[in-house]
């Protein structure tokens, strides 16, 4: 077997040898499995050919390559990858293909781009990179996909249409068999395919309390789609899924000091405990676990301040439209929406059971041709637009909410800004600090600028009072009210995105979550609910527990008894860590240096194949991979 990197669009094809001689090397070759379909059914082997068919007839602009450099798979000759975006770190714009950028000289550590526009205009950020020592390059960087020869017939195939793993043969001494030999050999009785190793796949991944909990919920519900969906389809079943925890450690978030000057003498925290996960859904789509959703989370438990105590992060969803099948279910929704919500519900009843209050969730679609986590969609794929993915999430949280998981849910700004239940203080210590939130960021941003300025709040001392500043205080309270009204003015025109649920019932009057003692609601105002201490210092003279409702009705309260919600979230799940997906940028980063993309299906199976690999040899595959990708 022998493999060859296409970087001229030809094959520099080797002279022929006998069939006799390739049988005598491949009894001296001991080296197996360095290809996925070693290991397929003589069914799998054919499902994987006819894919291909399938495929070829899609493409649309590639012309039909000679008979002498074709893959014999797909019928194509050169395939170049999709460039990895470069960003420039001045301006952090994307520098688009075919453009001119410089770049800082090979002796720098960090690689530093500029886009031509911050190079002429000689912005601050390049002004410690000499102009004399930028080199002036062209985004033009084309990469054709690996080929391999199969060590019988000879015949020459993209590695990615062979699922061929070169990380498997790195000394160049396996064997490599096409599938369309390994057909002839099976359908003859002269072969036989590998035993399935358990280092292939996405079932054989650790399992963790938390994936077992999301599997279990979607298995029962596809059960259910299948019982009642017979007429429209085959649901796939339990073994076509597999829901895995790649990433769960305990990470420290620093508050950066932009974010705590706001308020310069309030009690707020500047570090928060949490742990960081990483939640993947596998398909199986023709004989390949197909990497289909990712999701990154933030969990910020009992053992945290104030206010992030008790509080889970959704920071980043992405998923890639190849779910078989393209059905709808008996609701009318499409079926990869179903299997999504009932991840992401699946996680929020794990996580109220463990005895979290809240979570936050940025509805934000992508940029065009920006990635979250999954590397390069394919072009059929079209963004969400935000309206659309607000609606997306409203209708998962209506399936929460029918089922008790979320008790409520509202918009960051009606929570902080609009102050429910007559609280009137607006500062910044009450907002919770994530790991890439916009709320903060723009925070510290709006902070930075006012300082540039110079500029003080000029308000009366009738205004602060009403916002909740004392106005006899220094200038970092009046800082903290400009910061929240200018806050408040950017977060209002998009509202919507910034969602906040509440999984366990909070007071009206503290908006604290009641997570012992007794809980007071009313039966027809549905969203009053108040603590014994709030309710206590409202009517400590009546007898009677009541409440004004918003027409004027007195509504008497009915007593609640709390005591289903955990003492403490400690997590006494698994541990699992992994290099490459300690962050969103490093797994991402990851995937471009090492092309495992996902425009295509047939990319898709084998990037999903190489993060399994990658999972599966965290220790063999640390170097190669981390290095590639800093």
């Amino acid at each position: 077997m022998c493999d060859m990197v296409d970087t001229e669009g030809k094959l520099d094809l080797p002279a022929s040898t006998s069939n006799n001689e390739a049988k005598s090397n491949l009894k001296e070759n001991k080296i197996q499995g360095v290809s996925l379909t070693d290991f397929f059914t003589l069914r799998e082997l054919k499902e994987h050919l006819c894919h291909f068919g399938q495929w070829n007839g899609q493409e649309v602009g590639l012309h039909r390559p000679s008979c002498l450099n074709k893959c014999q798979l797909c019928a194509m000759d050169k395939l170049e990858f999709a460039p990895a975006p470069i960003y420039c770190s001045c301006c952090k714009s994307p520098i688009k293909h075919d453009s001119n950028y410089y770049v800082a000289s090979e002796g720098s550590d960090v690689k530093h781009y500029f886009c031509t526009s911050c190079y002429r205009v000689s912005r601050k950020c390049i002004l410690s990179f000499p102009k004399a020592n930028l080199l002036k390059k062209k985004n033009i960087k084309n990469i054709g996909e690996p080929w391999v020869e199969c060590d019988k017939c000879k015949g020459w195939q993209h590695q990615i249409c062979a699922l061929y793993n070169k990380k498997k043969d790195l000394g160049g001494e396996a064997v490599y068999i096409c599938p369309k030999c390994w057909i002839q050999e099976l359908e003859s009785g002269e072969g036989q395919p590998l035993p399935k190793a358990t280092s292939l796949y996405a079932k054989d991944l650790p399992r963790s309390m938390l994936s077992d909990h999301v599997e279990e919920r979607l298995f029962k519900r596809l059960r259910k789609e299948r019982e009642d969906n017979k007429s429209l389809g085959e649901v796939p079943g339990e073994a076509d899924f597999a829901v895995r925890v790649v990433l769960s450690v305990d990470q420290k978030l620093e508050v950066n000091k932009k974010f705590l000057d706001i308020f310069n003498g309030s009690d707020y925290p500047a570090q928060f405990p949490y742990r960081s996960k990483v939640i993947l859904l596998f398909q199986k789509i023709e004989g390949v676990d197909v990497c289909l959703f990712g999701m990154y989370v933030q969990e910020f438990g009992s053992n945290c301040e104030q206010p992030n105590r008790r509080c889970v992060y959704i920071s980043y969803i992405d998923s890639i439209k190849y779910l078989r099948p393209k059905m709808k279910t008996m609701t009318g929704e499409a079926l990869r929406t179903l299997v999504y919500h009932e991840i992401l519900i699946g996680y929020l009843d794990y996580c109220k059971k463990r005895g979290f209050s809240t979570c936050y969730i940025w509805a934000c679609p992508p940029l065009k041709g920006e990635d979250y986590i999954l590397y390069c969609h394919p072009e059929s794929q079209k963004l969400p637009k935000a309206d659309k993915l607000q609606q997306w999430y409203e209708l998962m949280l209506k399936k929460a909410l029918k089922e008790n998981i979320a008790v409520h849910y509202t918009n960051f700004y009606d929570h902080f800004f609009v102050s429910p239940g007559g609280c009137t203080t607006k500062t910044a210590a009450h907002l919770p600090y994530f790991e890439g939130s916009y709320w903060s960021s723009t925070a510290e941003y709006i902070a930075g600028t006012l300082e540039k300025e110079g500029k003080e709040p000029k308000l009366t001392k009738a205004a602060l009072k009403a916002m909740g500043c004392n106005p006899s205080s220094g200038g970092a309270s009046r800082k903290d009210v400009l910061v929240m009204d200018k806050l408040g003015d950017a977060i209002s025109k998009d509202k919507k995105k910034f969602i906040i649920v509440n999984l366990q019932h909070s007071c009206i009057r503290c908006n604290e979550a009641i997570l012992s003692g007794v809980r007071w609601f009313c039966s027809k105002c549905k969203k009053f609910n108040i603590c014994s201490r709030c309710l206590n210092e409202e009517q400590k003279l009546e007898h009677k527990k009541i409440h004004i409702s918003y027409t004027g009705e007195k509504h008497v309260l009915s007593e609640g008894v709390v005591d289903d919600v955990p003492c403490d979230t400690e997590d006494n799940d698994v541990t699992l860590d992994n290099k490459i997906f300690a962050s969103r940028e490093t797994f991402l980063s990851f995937c471009q240096s090492n092309n495992y993309q996902f425009d295509t299906l047939r990319r898709a199976k084998h990037s999903s194949m190489m993060i399994l690999y990658h999972l599966h040899n965290p220790c063999s595959s640390i170097s190669d991979s981390v290095a590639e990708s800093v």
